[in-house]
């Protein structure tokens, strides 16, 4: 059967607490569909449990992103290898909600190029994470939402459910953190696509502990938030301004949390 929706997990070194993880996601889906679970080293301490649930379910794959080290190359070699015309991005970490996939997806398959859990609408919520970084990611925003018009109050948010060939046909600059959630919004905006939200209660990750460096990801996030504030452009503009991007050389894993 084919896949409806693909289902794009970056992870480093989550061991053992992927099997919870997959256990709910998997649980919690009722489309047809693949969960690629994308990791940048053969070694990666996820591999040999993510190979344990293929062996009871076929939906789960392990792939080897070979676009380069980080969160943003993986999400973009996952979005690569899908074979569904429906991908949703979401962490291993357990703060986003798996009963949601298949809403997201469901937005999409009616005509949405991105289909946003939001946080900050009504009957959205999220609980723990840094104040300061919950303060700049709800500002961020709503201000988007009110003044670029971007069709979700959760621009910034990495749980998502995008349309394939959309992401195919603009392609991905971001090659650092998680602000590919932002830059495929602000795309999407300024070529007048249709971007929906549904409310989301993201909890803060009960495993692990979170490295999301703000400092370092923050000049990407303002990149992309200042692009959605621009005019219309045509597929043909956008394409014209994309410039080639060169993969970054190995650097520390990022794979954290979502913005």
């Amino acid at each position: 059967m084919n896949p409806r929706v693909s289902v794009i997990v970056p992870v480093y070194n989550e061991g053992a607490a992927i099997v919870r993880c997959m256990e709910r996601m998997l649980r919690e889906m009722l489309l047809p569909a693949e969960v690629l679970i994308v990791h940048d080293l053969p070694e990666d301490t996820t591999v040999a449990y993510v190979a344990q649930i293929a062996r009871t379910d076929p939906r789960v794959r392990a792939v080897h992103n070979t676009y380069g080290r980080g969160p943003a190359n993986a999400i973009r070699f996952g979005i690569d290898a899908a074979l569904a015309p429906v991908a949703v991005v979401t962490m291993a970490d357990g703060c986003d909600d798996p009963r949601q996939i298949d809403e997201l997806a469901r937005l999409v398959d009616r005509g949405v190029v991105v289909a946003a859990a939001s946080r900050y609408m009504p009957g959205g919520q999220q609980v723990g994470g840094p104040r300061l970084k919950r303060a700049m990611s709800r500002w961020a925003g709503r201000s988007l939402y009110w003044f670029a018009r971007v069709g979700t109050r959760d621009a910034t948010n990495s749980f998502k459910a995008y349309d394939t060939a959309f992401v195919r046909e603009v392609g991905i600059e971001s090659r650092t953190g998680f602000e590919i959630g932002l830059e495929l919004t602000a795309k999407a905006t300024r070529l007048r696509l249709p971007v929906a939200e549904i409310p989301t209660i993201w909890l803060d990750r009960p495993l692990g502990e979170s490295h999301f460096d703000l400092g370092r990801f923050l000049p990407g996030y303002l990149r992309w938030y200042l692009f959605a504030y621009g005019r219309r452009l045509s597929r043909e503009k956008l394409g014209a301004r994309v410039a080639p991007v060169v993969a970054p050389a190995a650097h520390s894993p990022e794979y954290e949390q979502t913005a």
